[in-house]
């Protein structure tokens, strides 16, 4: 089972005010067919209890080549790629019902160990029940970190509530695209065409944490960076 396939119809989660898949709505779906990747291969969520292992996401990268509107059928698929041992990629395609490719993705991720909290290394055992492929969506062997950049400005702060946290006792993963959002100016905020964009993680937010959330536009990219306790949480990465 190298590479996992599933189909899904999208609903009114995954979409936007123009009833297209929103870039929301592509994270929600790479995220349910990784956790019913690992779940199938023995290292899922159902089984943390038993592992006291769960997997924590490092970065996301997606290009968007067309967005299909509310009720379409789509077929996503996923595959590991080869460890380092401390982290991991896993890539992603999602197709429309034409078997044509309208977006495609690569996400980085760690190991935790539940109990101790820190970052466990990635066995060869581990990692031989994903069968990994070569195989990579983009030209870049690894996902390049992104950098803070050298200006930016305050936009607005919030405070981690309790239903922005997720089952690792952190602000959710997807949580961090919807605020970057409201830091955007409005004409980019209102256009369709975010077709490329990036979301590295440094520092979990946890409840009851005030998040900074600062804007820049540099080098053709609009970046939204988000810090608590000024500790860098996020950096979002948009092309227009």
């Amino acid at each position: 089972m190298a590479i996992f396939e599933k189909d899904f119809e999208i609903g009114v989660r995954h979409i936007s005010n123009a009833n297209l898949l929103s870039n929301y709505g592509i994270l929600c779906l790479l995220e349910d067919i990784g956790c019913f990747h690992s779940d199938i291969v023995g290292y899922g969520i159902t089984q943390t209890p038993k592992t006291h292992l769960s997997w924590v996401l490092l970065h996301w990268k997606v290009s968007v080549f067309k967005r299909v509107p509310f009720g379409a059928k789509i077929t996503v698929k996923t595959w590991a790629r080869p460890s380092n041992n401390i982290s991991t990629l896993r890539d992603f395609e999602i197709y429309d019902e034409k078997q044509n490719l309208i977006c495609i993705a690569s996400s980085k991720w760690v190991l935790v160990n539940i109990d101790s909290k820190h970052i466990t290394k990635i066995s060869n055992d581990i990692i031989d029940c994903y069968k990994p492929e070569i195989k990579s969506v983009f030209d870049e062997e690894d996902i390049i970190k992104l950098k803070e950049p050298n200006n930016s400005t305050l936009k607005f702060s919030f405070k981690v509530l309790r239903k922005d946290i997720d089952f690792n006792e952190h602000m959710h993963n997807l949580n961090y695209l919807s605020y970057s959002y409201d830091a955007l100016p409005k004409n980019i905020y209102m256009n369709d065409n975010i077709n490329k964009f990036e979301v590295m993680y440094k520092t979990s937010a946890k409840l009851g944490d005030i998040v900074d959330c600062y804007y820049s536009f540099e080098n053709g990219y609009h970046y939204v960076v988000m810090k608590s306790d000024n500790k860098l949480c996020a950096i979002i990465k948009f092309k227009v």
